[in-house]
């Protein structure tokens, strides 16, 4: 018999707020975190607006000395792991740490490292790049550093699929409980991208919406207008539990994962599937893995990046899985307000549909002003809309053509 997975602790980490109650907050109220962007000197860039953390202060979680060994995706993750497991209320020292564990997603790990110590090797010279280069830069770093801060000892790997990696990630962990194999995994997506390079390597692929006199309008999702991401950065983590092991040590929980769904589109290293056949194979099969019909979802959380063509095959690709339902089910992209947080989306969108689950509220797209033809759902345009929600779909689809759908419901 399969074992029943919840979710006990989520923590956050967004250019809006760093805090999950504070963003659903802001999530509600229509506001954005994009602007003009401060990390670094944009003066030669094409694009000058994301969602980067420029006022980044981890006191409190991460000692000074500890600092300066972690890129920020790291330290993104470990700020989202503490809070997460504090939410949790669990205590490790209580738990077989052989059956807790760590799964984090991230499409590109330490570019700010490997960036700066490039800029290191050329202009003074091999012998002075850091010796923690390595160990800063590997994709790999977030997870073992959150399980070492815990001092887990079960699963623990990394995940990079792009833009599907925290929700591979998550699939991944609920799995890993789900067989027996763990009973407790912090899972999600941590990712810090918003870089001189990462910048300008998205901006020259055209891939990044050009808005620039209106950066808080320029993540559009779904709107005919709609013109390219908005890149940014930060994290989001959940604790994964088996069910009876939360019960019984009476943990809060805030909803139980009900099934996960991956596939391929087998295409374009970039482009989706323009009939989003891969992007609904994956939702299907979270589905059937859910044991539940199509009718039984209430709200999506769509990876909805605001490119034309990526929203145009979502939406093709949720018809085509629900039928007739696809025009019942409420929609909406909180990308709109967060920008695209690459390989840490799929964490910080689950929280939010959990949030949704929780509160029977759909957050709302934002800057949805010019209904196009070809996106023709109910994508909560503007306004938060109460209603009944029992399950939640969070979809995440990546470069390379990583497709990923999770399902969360009410316990």
């Amino acid at each position: 018999m399969k074992r029943r997975v919840v979710v006990t602790g989520m923590g956050t980490v967004t250019a809006l707020s760093l805090k999950v109650g504070e963003l659903w907050e802001k999530i509600l109220a229509g506001e954005s975190g994009i602007h003009d962007l401060k990390a670094f000197d944009t003066t030669k860039h094409k694009v000058k607006f994301g969602g980067d953390i420029h006022d980044w202060n981890p006191d409190g979680y991460i000692d000074r000395k500890e600092l300066k060994r972690l890129d920020l995706f790291t330290q993104f993750a470990l700020v989202c792991a503490v809070d997460a497991v504090n939410d949790s209320g669990i205590d490790f020292s209580k738990e077989d740490l052989f059956r807790c564990g760590v799964i984090v997603g991230s499409g590109v790990g330490g570019l700010n490292e490997i960036e700066d110590q490039m800029g290191r090797l050329i202009l003074k010279g091999p012998d002075k790049v850091s010796a923690f280069t390595i160990p800063k830069l590997m994709v790999n770093a977030a997870s073992g550093h959150v399980s070492i801060r815990y001092g887990l000892r079960g699963i623990n790997f990394a995940v990079a699929t792009a833009c599907a990696s925290a929700t591979n990630a998550m699939g991944s962990a609920f799995q890993s409980i789900r067989s027996g194999e763990t009973d407790v995994v912090i899972t999600g997506g941590t990712e810090a991208a918003c870089t001189p390079m990462g910048l300008a390597s998205f901006a020259n692929m055209r891939a990044l919406s050009e808005r620039h006199d209106d950066p808080q309008g320029a993540s559009r999702p779904f709107d005919a207008d709609r013109d390219g991401f908005v890149l940014a950065e930060g994290a989001g983590l959940l604790v994964f539990e088996e069910y009876e092991h939360a019960k019984a040590r009476g943990a809060n929980i805030h909803a139980e994962i009900l099934g996960y769904g991956a596939s391929a589109d087998g295409g374009h290293i970039t482009q989706p599937d323009p009939e989003g056949t891969g992007a609904g194979r994956a939702m299907s099969e979270a589905l059937t893995d859910a044991g539940i019909s199509g009718d039984q979802v209430d709200y999506i959380n769509a990876h909805g990046t605001s490119t034309p063509l990526g929203d145009k095959a979502e939406t093709i690709a949720i018809k085509n899985v629900y039928g007739d339902h696809a025009y019942k089910l409420s929609v909406s992209s909180t990308k709109s307000h967060l920008g695209h947080l690459l390989g840490a989306s799929g964490g910080v969108e689950l929280i939010l549909s959990i949030l949704a689950l929780e509160h029977n509220v759909c957050p709302p797209t934002i800057n949805l002003q010019t209904p196009d033809p070809a996106c023709d759902l109910d994508y909560t345009p503007n306004e938060p809309k109460e209603k009944q929600i029992n399950v939640v779909m969070s979809n995440s689809f990546g470069f390379g053509g990583h497709n990923a759908s999770i399902v969360a419901g009410r316990i």
